[in-house]
């Protein structure tokens, strides 16, 4: 994890499924990426909003590993920073496999990892078929059922491996470029895995 970077940082005022890449990000601590939708004390995603506008907003900042980009193309998707709404492209980082609670620190903002991105069916409308790239089950086969918002099994039990990245809260605020070093703390045992919000 020593080479773990930033590849590109993206946002978008409006709530769009696709974010644009940009030349840097401003972390705000307790509230996200200024300058976009998702920031807020508060809940912003618009399916969670409906169902309780109250909740904390654990969903600030959305972190993806360039990774999957390779698993898209082998699909047949060309995918590019920002596509999935990412807002932290990273490289050289198992972001998936990290405890709830990790701490990573982009040369001195920082954000605490929540959970994992839940994949919907929005994905599908983004480019069809995209959903088995980023949904699967525990066989390593594809699915095309995003399954429960919550827990892990799908549609009859069956345990679905989610890629489509990880939440995350801020904690120290500041900018973010590409290029950054990403320094993991991880929290104190015993390590909870990330589960799907």
């Amino acid at each position: 994890m020593t080479n773990a970077r930033v590849v590109a940082v993206s946002r978008d005022e409006v709530h769009r499924f696709s974010k644009t890449p940009v030349a840097s990000i401003t972390l705000v601590a307790g509230l996200g990426v200024l300058g976009d939708a998702h920031a807020g004390t508060l809940v912003q995603h618009r399916s969670r909003v409906r169902r309780d506008p109250n909740q904390p907003n654990l969903r600030q900042v959305h972190l993806l590993h360039e990774e999957l980009f390779a698993e898209a193309e082998a699909f047949g998707y060309d995918l590019r920073a920002g596509d999935l709404g990412e807002n932290v492209l990273t490289q050289g980082l198992d972001l998936l496999g990290l405890p709830t609670g990790t701490l990573l620190d982009f040369d001195g903002p920082a954000v605490r990892l929540t959970g994992l991105r839940n994949p919907c069916a929005q994905i599908n409308d983004f480019r069809p078929g995209l959903l088995k790239v980023v949904l699967s089950r525990a066989d390593g086969t594809p699915s095309e059922e995003p399954g429960p918002s919550t827990g892990s099994p799908g549609a009859g039990g069956t345990t679905l491996i989610r890629k489509a990245g990880v939440m995350a809260v801020v904690e120290r605020g500041g900018e973010v470029r590409p290029g950054a070093r990403i320094t993991v703390h991880l929290p104190d045992l015993p390590h909870l895995p990330l589960a799907p919000m």
